[in-house]
């Protein structure tokens, strides 16, 4: 029996945990303590930190694993390819894991491979700030290189801005550096990808519904995009490139886009499954289980059977966060949709009548999410406005 150690216990990886459990392997979850679910389902659970890379390390080698995965966060990025490179298993290497973990050195890996990406300089102080902002054309974006989900990420409109977003950065960020690259005014858009032993299995352009706060977020997805035949070669040919620049093998990929003027220009990737429901979007257009493809990549074992049983006709789907702009405490949520409508892949909450509720900043504020299934993309798109408007979340205000 194989042996995959999970790195992390929340609802994803408990998912994919499940699934490694359904192919038969033996898992074990890595995680600290908490009200994490797939610390009940994993056969066994070590206390330890994700972010801890060595102690990851000895774990593995101890447990004498066949593969270690995660999915849909970056955080245990950089210990899944320290295991894999120093117990030569399958999977993200450590340095693909660092390299798509640094937004900085991923675009310099961008620009020597001729990726169409923005423009972009290293900004190690304030001088370099104020040569920067000589050299590129607002509006701009501000980026820690080593944070996600939308973190230290800061939309700049002038030289005041960019110095105070400057400094904002340097005291978000663990690094001496950050990055300033020209913000490409057009539509944000995503692709999920899939590639073993060099090969790309599949390359699939997404929709993304986004909420603006400092900085375009994503809160959803949905499949298929219409870009027009051209265009979606284009951006599968830049998204192969970018993979390739970035030496990411035997794992997933999430990819962030943008469209301007009839081109896609690459924001970053990263070698593991997007958050924000794109696992479900992925099984559910091409009629698999995507988590059992993730955990089949750590492990060795070939994907390419799993992939060719896919449904001949791709199901369009689409997904939304529930949000909530009241900081206080959950009183109630009120649910008109019907529990039986077969349209509703998944609809769930996240938050408990009594628990705090927060004004959404970022994922870690969601209150639930939803995930629809239907015949035509339009179909989708409108059941979830439909299903958006039949939830209510009442809060308690916090006091002033």
């Amino acid at each position: 029996m194989k042996k995959l150690m999970v790195l992390g216990a929340s609802q994803p990886q408990a998912r994919l945990i499940r699934a490694a459990k359904e192919l038969g392997y033996y898992t074990i979850a890595v995680s600290i303590p908490g009200n994490y679910p797939g610390l009940a389902l994993a056969d066994k659970v070590l206390d330890i930190d994700i972010c801890d890379k060595e102690a990851v390390l000895e774990a593995a080698k101890r447990e004498e694993i066949d593969g270690v995965a995660t999915c849909c966060f970056d955080l245990p990025l950089e210990a899944l390819g320290h295991v894999n490179s120093n117990l030569n298993l399958k999977g993200l290497s450590e340095r693909s894991s660092m390299l798509s973990s640094d937004k900085l050195l991923m675009k310099r890996a961008f620009e020597e491979k001729g990726v169409r990406t923005a423009r972009f300089r290293n900004l190690q102080s304030r001088d370099d700030l104020t040569q920067a902002l000589k050299e590129l054309a607002f509006p701009m974006i501000i980026k820690a290189v080593d944070l996600a989900g939308s973190r230290g990420i800061y939309k700049v409109l002038d030289e005041a801005q960019a110095y105070e977003f400057y400094d904002q950065v340097m005291q978000e960020t663990g690094k001496d550096y950050c990055m300033i690259e020209e913000f490409i005014e057009g539509e944000d858009f995503g692709a999920q990808a899939f590639v073993q032993n060099g090969k790309i299995i599949f390359t699939l352009p997404h929709g993304d519904y986004t909420y603006f706060d400092h900085t375009a977020m994503p809160i959803g997805h949905f499949a298929p995009i219409e870009l027009g035949e051209a265009f979606n070669e284009d951006v599968i040919r830049e998204c192969e490139k970018a993979i390739r620049a970035i030496e990411l093998d035997n794992c997933a990929v999430n990819i962030d886009l943008i469209e301007k003027d009839g081109k896609p220009y690459l924001i970053e990737l990263t070698g593991r499954a997007g958050a924000t429901c794109c696992v479900e979007m992925v099984s559910i257009y091409y009629g698999i289980d995507y988590y059992k493809m993730i955990a089949k990549v750590a492990v060795g074992d070939p994907v390419d059977e799993l992939f060719a049983s896919r449904a001949k006709v791709p199901t369009p789907n689409a997904s939304h966060f529930f949000m909530n702009f009241t900081e206080g405490t959950l009183k109630e949520i009120v649910n008109k949709n019907d529990p039986e409508d077969p349209m509703i892949y998944e609809l769930t909450f996240d938050v408990e009548p009594g628990e705090p509720i927060h004004v959404y900043k970022n994922s870690k504020n969601k209150v639930g999410q939803v995930v629809v299934q239907g015949e035509t993309l339009k179909a989708c798109q409108d059941k979830i406005e439909e299903v958006l408007k039949n939830v209510e979340i009442i809060v308690n205000p916090a006091e002033q």
